[in-house]
């Protein structure tokens, strides 16, 4: 029954995309969305691992070693509070790329992502109900500032832009959470520090820009957010006719996207404070790191 419905879902959106003149966006759309079919039942299955028991478990190239989940993902329906819902689903696409490595258990670490983890982070972070919203803000602000305006105005030339705008964020989700991460063999995720001073702490979260984490638990240049932010951005033009072309306003472009990301992971690390701020649930209530974190 789920297969059937993703088919439906992916049917619906080929005929909205079939009404859409942009060939190249047509293209870039239908590509995406073949995926949602075969992975749909798994979007439920596998969205919260379990946490709490070490494993045995091979890194690529690596002999076994004791390895910890990362938590589970907090339910949007277990937040309460004002614009509690609104949190819930904010919080789960902001959480979902933030693990906490165990210092607080010597000899165990995070266990890795295989292609597959990475190839579901990038399906759970693209359909995520947030990025249906940020692709439909964006595109109402380029319809007012008639940016694209090959595309026109109107529902029509609004169709398009958000057709544009959500597969800017779903080859940027590709390439930087699967493509790359698989190709380097590199952690996409952010992991957050939890402990020190305020100024350590937005040091580690800016530096994740330029330094990522190996699968093995080494340290390495992050290739995927570079390479991921300027191939989606040479992509886009294939999508986008009136962007601007050339090594400047590509440069431009990638800056903004790279920026946009240093934001998102100092929001990751402080994250914690602000859930108990605001008294919601997070997804290291549990960690006894976090509970309590070193003064």
């Amino acid at each position: 029954m789920k297969l059937r419905c993703g088919c439906f879902q992916a049917q619906q959106f080929r005929r909205y995309f079939a009404r859409n003149r942009c060939a190249h966006l047509h293209t870039v759309a239908l590509a995406l969305l073949s995926f949602l079919p075969s992975w749909n039942g798994l979007l439920h299955a596998q969205e919260a691992p379990t946490h709490g028991e070490s494993a045995q478990r091979s890194a690529p190239g690596s002999v076994a070693t004791n390895c910890i989940d990362s938590p589970p993902l907090i339910r949007w329906q277990d937040y309460d509070g004002p614009f509690a819902k609104v949190a819930g689903v904010f919080a789960r696409k902001l959480e979902r790329k933030s693990v906490h490595p165990p210092h607080y258990k010597p000899g165990t670490v995070l266990c890795t992502l295989d292609p597959k983890d990475k190839f579901l982070l990038f399906v759970h972070s693209t359909f995520d109900p947030v990025t249906f919203l940020s692709a439909g803000f964006n595109a109402g602000l380029d319809q007012a500032q008639d940016t694209d305006d090959s595309f026109g105005q109107g529902a029509a030339g609004y169709g398009k832009r958000f057709g544009a705008a959500f597969a800017d964020q779903a080859s940027s989700e590709f390439l930087k959470d699967f493509a790359y991460p698989t190709l380097f063999s590199e952690d996409p995720r952010y992991y957050r520090l939890a402990h020190g001073s305020t100024r350590r702490r937005l040091a580690h979260a800016l530096q994740h820009t330029f330094v990522a984490n190996r699968e093995n638990g080494t340290r390495m240049f992050n290739a995927s957010e570079w390479l991921g932010t300027l191939s989606s951005s040479v992509l886009s033009n294939t999508y986008h006719p009136d962007n601007q072309r050339g090594v400047g306003p590509t440069a431009q472009r990638v800056g903004f996207a790279v920026l946009q990301d240093m934001g998102f992971d100092v929001l990751r690390e402080f994250w914690p404070e602000v859930s108990r701020k605001l008294r919601l649930p997070f997804r290291d209530h549990n960690d006894p790191v976090a509970a309590h974190p070193a003064k």
